[in-house]
């Protein structure tokens, strides 16, 4: 194979600058694969953004998020431009920015999780399953209603998690196609099809637009309290003290965006997965008590969130490379659930495959909220279909959103037989 030179890897490293990079899986696997054998933590010096040491290792990514008061989510936890970084810290300290729990350390972010943690609880999950289900059922059926060809992201796989977690705040139906709009807007800035403006400013107005609707829904729910997590969210107190403005406005915009965007992901790679690797189909059909490993494969294979910052509280080092206090790292979590040193075989899709020690939720304090939530949607809807499938192909080529945070297909062609 040879020594690896300063501009194979300069070339590698840039898939972490460019968004394109996650609309090409073979260059942007081919790149991380690369950097895991030949330089796992790598400096990162692009335009717009500011320098950043990437990991790309299973275990470093782990070392990281484990040792939280090293390794701060504050001023940077993902990638953004410079000038969208300092567009947001000069929103947030007017008191308009986006604060959400990502963004936090502890203590602040403990206490500030504890408020919705209860709705994700395995008896809060266990109570929610039945409409989980039901929803499931809505979904499959409406395949069979649009069938035989339907492009499987935009008509099933955005709606059926944006109905669970929105249903699960609380709000409106009439609402939901509005939320989804935002949601899209906010994750694809990087996307042609989905972003609003070119500058930050234009961007920005997403946030303002979500931050108009939740401030109505506040006053709202303390005004007439009702039994849903929008409610929990108004009314919650840290030592007496309901949140801030910022923390609560920021509560429902990560809910009520990562609630279901990741979740979508997650179902449309599945499913993309199942069709490519008709064997694996037929096995989890033949096989439904696999449908839990199956889903974990799912959500490994897919990965929907790329990446998450963290900056170093003082001098440390990674796989014997320095940091200084105040550098950033990037935690490459695709490039860690394709770790062969971790995964037998990664690029192999095994819908039994255990264990699967996957970051695709995080690790650590961090460790996404809603993941049970996430795992039993994704298993609900697979196993509403599976049984009811005859067939199923392609019908044209998926496409793949540029991004450099959360990601994944925006189009899935495809035809089917669905009873």
């Amino acid at each position: 194979m040879g020594t690896p030179t300063i501009d194979q890897t300069l070339e590698a490293a840039k898939v972490f600058a460019d968004p394109t990079a996650y609309a090409d899986e073979q260059r942007l696997h081919r790149a991380l694969s690369y950097l895991r054998a030949n330089q796992p933590v790598v400096y990162v010096d692009y335009e717009p953004y500011r320098p950043f040491y990437a990991i790309t290792k299973h275990a470093d990514v782990m070392d990281i998020e484990r040792d939280n008061e090293l390794w701060l989510s504050e001023p940077r936890p993902l990638l953004g431009t410079a000038e969208a970084d300092d567009l947001a810290k000069a929103q947030l300290e007017a008191g308009m920015g986006l604060r959400t729990l990502i963004h936090m350390d502890d203590p602040h972010h403990r206490d500030v999780r504890k408020i919705g943690a209860d709705w994700f609880r395995p008896k809060a999950m266990r109570d929610l399953k039945v409409r989980v289900d039901e929803l499931a059922r809505r979904y499959v059926d409406k395949m069979v209603e649009i069938g035989p060809q339907c492009d499987f992201v935009t008509d099933i796989a955005v709606h059926y998690p944006l109905y669970v977690i929105l249903s699960l705040l609380g709000l409106p139906e009439s609402d939901f196609p509005r939320m989804l709009k935002l949601t899209q807007e906010l994750f694809g800035g990087d996307e042609e099809e989905y972003k609003r403006g070119t500058t930050p400013e234009e961007q920005l107005q997403v946030l303002m637009d979500f931050f108009n609707y939740f401030t109505e829904l506040t006053i709202s729910r303390r005004k007439n309290p009702t039994e849903d997590l929008a409610s929990a969210i108004a009314n919650g107190r840290i030592n007496g003290e309901l949140l801030s403005d910022t923390d609560c406005l920021s509560y429902y915009v990560i809910v009520a965006t990562a609630g279901h965007d990741t979740t979508s992901h997650a179902i449309a790679g599945g499913m993309r997965a199942l069709i490519e690797h008709q064997d694996q189909l037929e096995r989890l059909k033949a096989h439904p008590e696999l449908m839990g490993t199956a889903v974990e494969e799912m959500i490994r294979w897919s990965t929907p969130v790329k990446e998450f910052m963290r900056t170093a509280a003082a001098d440390t080092e990674v796989r014997g490379v320095p940091i200084k206090a105040g550098e950033s790292v990037y935690l490459s979590y695709v490039s860690a659930n394709f770790d062969e040193e971790v995964f037998d075989d990664p690029f192999r899709f095994d819908v039994g495959r255990d264990p699967n020690k996957h970051l695709a939720f995080g690790y650590g304090v961090h460790f996404c909220l809603g993941a049970a939530l996430a795992r039993m949607e994704i298993n609900s809807f697979f196993t509403e279909l599976l049984p009811r499938l005859d067939s199923i192909e392609l019908a044209g080529t998926p496409e793949l959103a540029s991004t450099v945070f959360v990601g994944g297909l925006k189009h899935l062609p495809i035809r089917y037989s669905v009873r």
